[in-house]
Formats: C-alpha cells, structure tokens, sequence
C-alpha cells in the first residue's frame, strides 16, 4: 500500500492525528440515597447502558437494589433510573457487565446475605433483549459459585513471612486479628463464600471468560474462570498479598494476563500480579508506581494497543481520579490527566470501556456536597497526552 494512503488508517490505529475530545455528564441529578459501583456497556446498537447501586447504605441496609440507565445512540441525556435486580430483604451491591460474542448482555453483582461482605454471593443475570427502553428481559440467572483448591497452607505462609519483615510487633489487637484469619484461612466457608465483583469481565482469545472477584474476608483476589461461554465457572488459583482487592485484567500481545488491584492494605499502591496461564495461576503479589488510597480503579486495552488505566491517584481520599495511558503494556505510564482533581468530595469506583468508534467511556460514583450520582466522561487518547 502506498504510504499516503496507509497513514491514515495508522493515525486512525494509534489515535495520532486526532483533536483531543472531552464531554461529561451527570447520568442522574444529585440523589439524597448512597448510589455507588458502576458498570458500563456499549451496546450493539450503540446505545449506552451503566448499572448501579442505590440504598440507603451499602452491606447492612437491607433497601440496596441495583438500578440502571440508558444513553440512547447520538443522545447527550439519561434515562430515568430503572430497577434491574433486587433480593428483597437483602443488600445487592457492587455491579459490573459485559456483552459477551453472541451478543449477550451479562450482569454481575453480590448479594450479602448477613449484612457482611463475608456473607456474600454473586449473581449473574443474563438477556438477550436489552434494546428497548425499560429494563433489560432476562432470560437466565444463577450464582457463581466457587470451590477454590485449599489455599490454607500458601496464604499462611506468605502472611507469616510478611510478619516476619515488619519493623514493630503487633498489639494484643492485631495479634487476636491475626489469628483469626489464620483460622478462618483453613475454613472451606470462607474459602468458598464471601467472592464479589467490582471490575468488568474479560475474553480472552481462547473464548475463555475472567470475571475478576475478591474477599474482603482476606483482602485477596481470585478468578472466576468459564470455558463454555458463562454456562459453568471454577476458580483459578487465589492472587495472594494480603491487600489486594477488587483487580482489572489486561492482556499483553505475548499472552500474559496482568491484574491490577486496589490496595487495601498499608502500601499505598496499585498492586499488580501476571498469569502466563490464561489466568489459571498467578505469580507474586508485587506493588506498582501508582498511587492507590485503598480505592477501585478499572482499565481497558485500547484499539491501539495502548493500556489504560483509571484510578484515584493519592494516597488518602478520593478527591483526585487521573487517567493514565501506556504504551508499552503497562511496563510504564508516560501520560497522565485527571477526570476530578478538587479539595473536596469523592470521585471513585471508575468503570472504563471504549466505544466501537474509538471513544473511551469512563462511568464513576460521583459523592460531592448536595448528594451522589454516577458520573460519565467521554473523550480520546489525544485528550489524555496533551496534558493539562
């Protein structure tokens, strides 16, 4: 091919050679209720679809439900808020979606079942009809359950060598919480109960599904692994650091599979791990450059090839959300702007994809003075390389 004809198609690849795009707006108005955990999907048709959750709480108010809206295709508004799932007399909290390759729009979220994070059980719902305005028809639903192998011995051991580096002894407190956690780490119930989503599922180019879980019960992460397109799920091998929570999952063109985590724990950084299986094993538990205040962040490999990460970039409060782009798989981030950066309020649990147009769509719980809602930006790669 000619070099005149084949820069554009390489500008339209990279991203390069675009002017940089920005728009944003509030998916409802502010709301008195807490609304928080957002997912987001771009439909077939183009339309938009964000799922939430709303209650007067989260784990111990029995009144959260999970709600959703839609932006129709060439649209700028948001449709009313709809009621998408609710056990009654239970929380349902933290969402997330995808639209799988026959189409199919799935959604994900826990139920705590004693008003605990580690008396939680996630769901799924599945539709194929999710087009017309209203909620989604669904067609399926269940549970992911999940027996993961006895992880007792590989958790207890790591936990006493990272005792074993710390520079003071534990209190009388601490010690107790120690303990505990030992015990509870040889308990099949808490192996198996307490997994919750927070980041999108990926597919790979296997077909093979990574929906990415947590347990606050022991602040680690693990797999949820599907072979058959979502009919059956088993556990891969936990991600275990003590701290890391609630991962998004990228991909290198080598095939590794990187998760990046939320740090729950006392190192202040997004904490990272890789699987050379497809997402079956993992190795260690390592911590990342970027800063991270114990808060979710979401990311998404970009048509270019390019990584994305979004994430609060402090490491206290939430007050700051900066979007990062890579152009070498994650090995490093080179630019950096922010969605929020203010004195006050929160602006976190971001949800990223991007559009078959080459938008990034970024949705995120937005907490300022006069009430809560759900945020969406929409903008392009130039946008984030041109700084501030």
């Amino acid at each position: 091919m000619h070099l005149a004809l084949l820069l554009p198609l390489v500008w339209s690849l990279t991203g390069f050679g675009e002017s940089p795009r920005y728009e944003a707006e509030l998916v409802f108005p502010l709301h008195d209720k807490h609304n928080h955990a957002p997912g987001i999907v771009e439909c077939p048709n183009g339309d938009l679809l964000v799922s939430w959750y709303r209650g007067s709480g989260e784990r111990r108010s029995d009144d959260v439900a999970v709600f959703g809206a839609r932006r129709k295709k060439g649209a700028t508004n948001w449709s009313e808020a709809v009621l998408w799932a609710d056990r009654p007399g239970f929380p349902d909290c933290n969402t997330t979606m995808m639209i799988d390759g026959r189409g199919r729009l799935w959604l994900f979220w826990p139920t705590i079942i004693a008003n605990s994070w580690e008396s939680c059980l996630t769901n799924f719902r599945v539709s194929s009809d999710y087009t017309a305005p209203g909620a989604p028809k669904w067609e399926r639903e269940g549970l992911v359950l999940l027996k993961p192998d006895d992880f007792r011995d590989d958790a207890v051991k790591l936990l006493d060598e990272w005792l074993a580096g710390l520079k003071q002894p534990l209190n009388e407190a601490a010690r107790k919480g120690i303990d505990e956690a030992k015990a509870r780490l040889g308990d099949k119930l808490y192996q198996r109960l307490g997994w919750q989503p927070r980041c999108k599922p990926t597919v790979l180019p296997s077909g093979r599904i990574l929906l990415p879980l947590y347990s606050d019960t022991f602040s680690i992460s693990i797999m949820a692994v599907s072979d058959d397109a979502g009919e059956t799920w088993y556990a891969s091998k936990p991600l275990i650091g003590f701290g890391n929570i609630q991962p998004a999952v990228l991909r290198r063109d080598d095939g590794t599979v990187v998760a990046y985590m939320r740090e729950n724990g006392p190192r202040d950084r997004v904490r990272v791990s890789e699987s050379k299986d497809d997402g079956l094993t993992w190795g260690p538990v390592g911590v990342s450059e970027l800063l991270n205040p114990g808060s979710g962040l979401d990311g998404v490999r970009l048509a270019s090839g390019h990584w994305l990460l979004v994430y609060n970039d402090t490491t206290t409060g939430r007050n700051s959300l900066a979007v990062s782009l890579s152009d070498d798989e994650g090995r490093t981030w080179k630019w950096t702007r922010h969605l929020e950066k203010h004195d006050s309020g929160s602006y976190h649990y971001p949800a990223v994809i991007q559009g078959r147009d080459g938008t990034i769509h970024a949705v995120y719980s937005y907490f300022v003075a006069g009430g809560k809602s759900m945020k969406h930006a929409a903008f392009n790669e130039e946008w984030i390389r041109m700084g501030e």
